[in-house]
C-alpha cells in the first residue's frame, strides 16, 4: 500500500481571485509548497539531500473540480484556513518522476493534479538520472504497480 505524504497548507489572502476563490494558478503554488515539503524536508528526513540540489519541472496537469475559498469561519485568531495535499509518487522513470496530488478544502476533494518532474544537474545544465538513494526515497510513496 502507497504511504501518502500529507501537507497541511494555509491560504493567504493573496491567493483569493476577485470572486473570493483560490486563483486557478495559486493552486500550482499550493502543491508547490507540498511537493518542496515533500522532496526537501522528506527527503532530507531520509538522508536523500539531493533534490534540493537540482530538479526541474517538464510539465503540470490540473484537473479543477471545485472552487475553494477563504472560509473564514474555519479561521482561528492562531491560523488562517488551511486546504489538505495529499500527494504520491505515480511513475518511476530512469530520469523522471511523477508526483500526484489530490487537494481537500475540508473533506471535500476540489482538485487533483500531476507533475513530471526531472533530476537536473544545474552545473553542467542537463537533466541527470535518479540516483539509487533518491529512487528507494521516491518508492516509500509510490504504488509497487506505478514504480516501473
Amino acid at each position: 500500500m502507497t504511504d501518502r505524504f500529507v501537507y497541511h497548507c494555509a491560504l493567504r489572502w493573496s491567493d483569493l481571485d476577485a470572486y473570493g476563490h483560490v486563483n486557478n494558478s495559486r493552486f500550482l503554488t499550493l502543491y508547490e509548497e507540498a511537493r518542496v515539503a515533500l522532496m526537501f524536508a522528506g527527503g532530507r528526513a531520509w538522508g536523500v539531500g539531493s533534490f534540493a540540489d537540482g530538479v526541474v519541472i517538464r510539465r503540470h496537469e490540473v484537473d479543477y473540480l471545485r472552487p475553494v475559498d477563504y472560509a473564514l469561519g474555519r479561521a482561528t485568531a492562531e491560523a488562517a484556513p488551511s486546504v489538505r495535499i495529499e500527494l504520491w509518487i505515480s511513475e518511476i522513470r530512469a530520469a523522471s518522476f511523477t508526483v500526484a496530488y489530490e487537494l481537500y478544502d475540508g473533506d471535500v476533494l476540489a482538485s487533483r493534479a500531476r507533475s513530471v518532474l526531472v533530476p537536473f544537474d544545474l552545473a553542467a545544465q542537463r537533466p541527470r538520472r535518479i540516483s539509487p538513494e533518491e529512487r528507494a526515497f521516491l518508492l516509500r510513496y509510490a504504488p509497487a504497480a506505478g514504480a516501473a
